[in-house]
């Protein structure tokens, strides 16, 4: 396995995130949905003042995860008031874990999400929450191995489709 070197992010890096962050969210899933649904929610999702105030959020954090100097994914922390549902001072949300198709497979997916656990630590939070999408199988069986279970759900807009997210948690204590 490949160490990732990791990156913090500034508001500086806005103008490299949006379209890294905008083309791994296509690679992901636009064979999956709609192209109306894809782009109605990228273009709210995916914009230079979206992601700037996203990036001076106090309380988020984004590093890239970079192999061979070459980005390989993104990750996106949040804790506190930043979080999207809980907002629990003792908790950290994994909102954002994406890897580049074309370095899937190198376990980089697994080193972000053991530096997030690892970050929850540090702070001596009690858990690491995230939502995944129901049809994801693959990140479903992923934050299992990984230690997380299903507690839950909520729906999340993707355009004008109404999707199910599962929400997994990891207890660290």
């Amino acid at each position: 396995m490949q160490s990732i070197t990791l990156k913090r992010l500034t508001i500086t890096d806005t103008e490299t995130l949006l379209p890294f962050s905008r083309k791994i969210f296509y690679d992901s899933f636009a064979h999956l949905n709609p192209a109306e649904s894809m782009d109605a929610y990228a273009a709210k999702a995916f914009t230079i003042e979206k992601l700037t105030a996203e990036l001076s959020n106090p309380d988020s954090e984004f590093y890239f995860a970079v192999l061979d100097n070459k980005l390989a994914g993104y990750l996106k922390l949040n804790f506190n008031n930043a979080q999207t549902e809980f907002k629990e001072p003792n908790a950290l949300e994994v909102e954002r874990i994406y890897v580049d198709i074309a370095f899937q497979g190198n376990k980089i997916g697994e080193q972000l999400l053991n530096f997030a656990i690892e970050t929850a630590k540090n702070k001596q939070l009690n858990y690491v929450w995230l939502g995944v999408w129901e049809h994801n199988l693959r990140a479903i069986k992923f934050y299992e191995r990984n230690g997380f279970t299903v507690i839950g759900s909520h729906n999340f807009l993707l355009g004008d489709e109404e999707q199910t997210d599962l929400i997994m948690k990891c207890e660290l204590i």
